[in-house]
């Protein structure tokens, strides 16, 4: 199974960055409370690439290339960082064979948020924050409303040795949120995502959940072409 993409949410998410007073819980109820001119202001798709960059692991120039498509908010992705992706890494990422390219989808605002917070430590901390994401994702989603959440994501950054400023001001960059919902929306349609998780090994489109042995041989499929 997969997490499906129930709505556009570029309008709904451009403006939230670190605003945590925005109330309701939903992409729809959200909407109405931006303003017309925020999605006037919307970043566009060069300078979304210039200032969301993919996060990669393993050799450029390996045969497979895999991108995933995931959410931290997403419970089938946590599944898989749990149950696969430490021997996915071992035996294809950290071996040369594949490149790993990981690109975030966002269904609500916790998981912009979350982004936001993996993204404030910069190449070299995001896939450890995005451990500590996965790994705690319950906990934080728990954790209460807005505050809540907002509270414990900042924990997160903490832990991973950011300063308590670093991350409110990483939160805060409304600047950042637009251009990483831009480049979600291009990058997603691009490549006809239409839930979480979802992967495209060396361009062919695979969704859903799989178990490690399943997707070991999509891999060394790929690998043989």
């Amino acid at each position: 199974m997969m997490k499906k993409l129930l709505v556009p949410v570029a309008t709904a998410l451009a403006a939230v960055g670190g605003a945590w007073w925005y109330a309701g819980s939903t992409t729809a109820e959200l909407a109405t409370l931006i303003p017309p001119a925020s999605a006037q202001e919307s970043a566009t798709t060069s300078s979304a690439v210039a200032l969301v960059p993919d996060m990669i692991l393993g050799d450029q120039n390996a045969p497979v290339t895999v991108v995933e498509y995931a959410s931290f908010t997403c419970p089938h992705c946590a599944n898989f960082h749990d149950t696969v992706y430490d021997e996915f890494k071992k035996n294809y990422i950290d071996t040369g064979k594949v490149k790993f390219v990981y690109r975030e989808v966002y269904f609500d605002k916790y998981g912009l948020w979350a982004a936001m917070v993996a993204r404030c430590g910069g190449p070299e901390k995001y896939f450890g924050i995005s451990d500590m994401l996965y790994d705690g994702q319950r906990d934080w989603l728990a954790s209460g409303a807005d505050q809540g959440i907002a509270d414990e994501l900042r924990k997160i950054g903490l832990k991973a040795g950011m300063t308590a400023d670093q991350v409110n001001a990483c939160l805060n960059d409304n600047d950042k949120a637009k251009a990483m919902v831009t480049a979600y929306q291009t990058n997603a349609t691009n490549d006809n995502v239409k839930g979480t998780p979802t992967f495209l090994i060396n361009g062919e489109l695979h969704s859903g959940e799989m178990s490690y042995a399943d997707f070991a041989a999509l891999l060394d499929a790929a690998l043989a072409n």
